[in-house]
């Protein structure tokens, strides 16, 4: 069972680029450690065999993720999205009600979260909170030291 998430092409080439590295340079490298190690004798006292064999499980199992989440993503076309409520690769400012500071995010699919440089996850407390407001609505945000009051002052794309 896949998940649909949401791209903007940059993002997605980002994700295939990510998978290629894995399987193109990653991957032989790990199978040459394995072929390294087993060549210095006996495996059943060989900690380099063992460290190599449980890195290939590790990045087989993160290609086999990744696969999936690139078999899964769809590009968005921007200029169709909607800019009265807050979606996905939406530009929202929001203003925090108690100390009137405000703040401006892109929200993105998860690999694409990168909240220095203004990119907030979807599936954020945040980004859920917002999701689906319109410019002017207030949004109780649940975070781990209590709820945060935000109003939306602009949704662009």
């Amino acid at each position: 069972m896949s998940n649909v998430s949401y791209y903007t092409v940059e993002g997605l080439k980002k994700l295939k680029d990510e998978l290629a590295h894995l399987e193109q340079v990653e991957r032989p490298r790990v199978s040459q450690e394995i072929a390294d190690a087993r060549d210095k004798g006996d495996l059943s006292e060989n900690a380099e065999y063992h460290a190599a064999k449980e890195e290939q499980s590790l990045l087989e199992t993160k290609i086999a993720k990744l696969k999936n989440v690139v078999a899964s993503a769809r590009i968005i076309d921007e200029s169709q999205l909607d800019t009265s409520k807050v979606l996905i690769h939406s530009i929202v400012k929001i203003k925090n009600t108690t100390n009137n500071m405000e703040f401006t995010y892109t929200l993105v699919a998860d690999s694409e979260s990168d909240v220095r440089n203004g990119k907030l996850s979807v599936n954020s407390p945040i980004g859920k909170g917002l999701l689906g407001k319109e410019v002017g609505d207030m949004a109780e945000i649940q975070v781990p030291n209590g709820i945060m009051k935000f109003e939306v002052v602009e949704i662009s794309r």
